[in-house]
């Protein structure tokens, strides 16, 4: 185990949920058949632009962005008898950041027309929606921290 785990640079299991999720993709790319994945000559190129931009995107402004905001969130004075806020401040962003990252297209209204004619609909809830799914996220966050505080301070 230890020559494994010296020669890998991980555990074991590590190892096998990589091959897994492998297979697992390889499955998928056999059941939908490569020719329905890969039928034009530059399918590659937009996948090879999508990944730099993402990655140009998170390294050059996301991660500066959140990093600020977690020395922010981490570096608040703190009194005794208090609980940290900073993981009740991450859950929530998290949150609102993932639900952004998967619906973003309709957040933004981008593919409007072809939204429109696949579903019959406009995307204009879409914004809204997120806004208020992402002031629930912060307020129940707001209303576990309070609670959290409230024990803290009852046990003391």
């Amino acid at each position: 185990m230890r020559v494994f785990t010296k020669i890998y640079g991980g555990h074991p299991l590590h190892a096998v949920g990589l091959l897994l999720s492998f297979a697992l993709v390889g499955y998928v790319v056999m059941l939908a058949g490569p020719q329905n994945l890969w039928n034009d000559d530059i399918w590659w190129k937009s996948i090879v632009v999508w990944f730099f931009g993402s990655v140009l995107l998170h390294d050059a402004v996301l991660y500066p962005l959140y990093s600020l905001a977690d020395r922010i969130v981490t570096g608040l004075p703190r009194r005794p008898l208090t609980v940290s806020p900073v993981n009740f401040v991450r859950v929530p962003a998290l949150g609102a950041a993932l639900t952004f990252l998967l619906f973003f297209p309709g957040i933004l209204s981008q593919g409007a027309e072809s939204y429109r004619a696949a579903t019959g609909l406009t995307q204009e809830p879409f914004l809204g929606r997120w806004l208020v799914l992402t002031a629930a996220l912060f307020t129940v966050s707001a209303v576990a921290y309070f609670i959290r505080l409230i024990l803290v301070r009852s046990r003391a």
